[in-house]
């Protein structure tokens, strides 16, 4: 076996030039497929990452899933949750650990000299805990805050730098929105991006009630957050809160809901798909590159087989048997295949990190698709090295002495 493959490698070597344009289509190929696979595993990781920030075990209640007339309204179109509804929940369903609603506003924020349109969240005062938010410095606002709609908020990393500048403290600080006072009570620590991609840190948080009574004049929530005690407890909330809701609703069976409830899990499905899509589509033009490679080795193995027919008819007439050519031709097509896809695994390690530095597209290589691809460049070998292989196995000995 070892002299096979010394014979395959010296065959190589004497057409460098050859055999490596040879290898081209399967180092396009296979650094295609890692490249692929890595993007769409890294951005499921931060699709995970971005959907874990959002808080543990969290189960998210949408108003505005409506249809009338045929047409389906979507998140936020038609507000229908109420204070009631938020209470209900709060009262009755069990195995949560924290509820809070949310509603939400644009506004102009004002602190000293400087002002910015900073989104405004009105919640309760578990929000943070729903979350899994922390505090940087200060406290958090009370439920007496919230029963009271006290003038009270905590800030996010990115408004407090832009109202107050890197570095500060802006605990005890007063900033005006839409004109009314509202102490900054506490910084909130950083989350970066959220699901959608925006700015999680570009928030003020109010006691709901400020938002509605101060600010807004709304009496309904977009959002109701609910954090269940455990991940096992989750279905179980998830299924008292549609049957909760259903019935105060008053919508009758066969009906669709006015609202959706949306886990975590279910949540980071719906940006995977794409990520999915994404990753079969790179996956089929790198499959296709990959046949091309193999094609490319049979017909280089078939040239070799012509060129060498002299070559074959001397072995065979001196005792080799007819499978030790074939094997001898199959080893030369597997080499090939392989050394191509050792060369387009190193392509693919380099040229992930470089996709992620310049684009800013997150990637992740993960070690099963290193060895999906070599096993799949080694098979590539075989299945299209098998015709050369089998046609110089089957050359008349004869005939080939006589070949010119």
């Amino acid at each position: 076996m070892f002299s096979t493959i010394r014979i395959a490698i010296l065959a190589l070597r004497r057409n460098l030039l050859r055999s490596f344009l040879t290898m081209l289509g399967i180092i396009v190929g296979i650094a295609s497929v890692i490249v692929g696979v890595s993007m769409g595993t890294g951005a499921k990781a931060e699709v995970d990452k971005r959907i874990a920030s959002m808080g543990q075990n969290l189960l998210t209640v949408m108003s505005g899933n409506m249809a009338r007339g045929g047409v389906r309204g979507g998140f936020g179109m038609a507000p229908n949750l109420s204070i009631e509804d938020y209470d209900t929940v709060r009262r009755e369903v069990t195995g949560i650990a924290a509820v809070s609603p949310e509603a939400r506003i644009s506004a102009q924020i004002a602190a000293g000299n400087q002002n910015s349109f900073i989104q405004v969240s009105g919640v309760s005062e578990e929000y943070i805990q729903a979350r899994s938010w922390s505090l940087k410095s200060g406290e958090n606002f009370t439920g007496g805050d919230v029963r009271g709609a006290s003038k009270v908020c905590l800030i996010g990393a990115t408004s407090s730098k832009t109202l107050f500048g890197e570095g500060s403290d802006p605990v005890g600080q007063v900033i005006r929105i839409k004109n009314a006072p509202f102490t900054v009570v506490g910084i909130l620590e950083s989350k970066g991006s959220g699901s959608f991609g925006q700015d999680q840190d570009d928030v003020i948080l109010v006691p709901y009630t400020s938002v509605m009574k101060r600010l807004s004049g709304d009496s309904k929530f977009r959002a109701i957050f609910v954090q269940a005690e455990s991940p096992d407890s989750l279905v179980d909330v998830q299924a008292q809160l549609t049957e909760l809701l259903r019935r105060r609703h008053k919508i009758q069976e066969g009906r669709d809901d006015d609202f959706m409830v949306r886990n975590q899990q279910e949540t980071s499905d719906f940006f995977n798909a794409n990520n999915r899509v994404m990753t079969i589509l790179i996956g089929f033009f790198a499959g296709i590159s990959l046949v091309v490679g193999g094609i490319g080795i049979m017909n280089i193995m078939l040239v070799s087989v012509t060129e060498r027919t002299r070559e074959i008819g001397i072995r065979l007439a001196v005792g080799a048997r007819s499978r030790d050519v074939m094997l001898q031709f199959l080893t030369e097509a597997v080499l090939l295949s392989l050394m191509g896809g050792a060369l387009g695994i190193a392509t693919g390690y380099w040229l992930a990190p470089l996709l992620t530095a310049l684009f800013e597209f997150p990637t992740l290589i993960s070690q099963t698709s290193v060895m999906l691809a070599f096993s799949v460049s080694a098979v590539i070998g075989i299945v299209f090295g098998f015709f050369p292989a089998l046609k110089a196995a089957n050359l008349d000995p004869i005939d080939a002495l006589r070949y010119e």
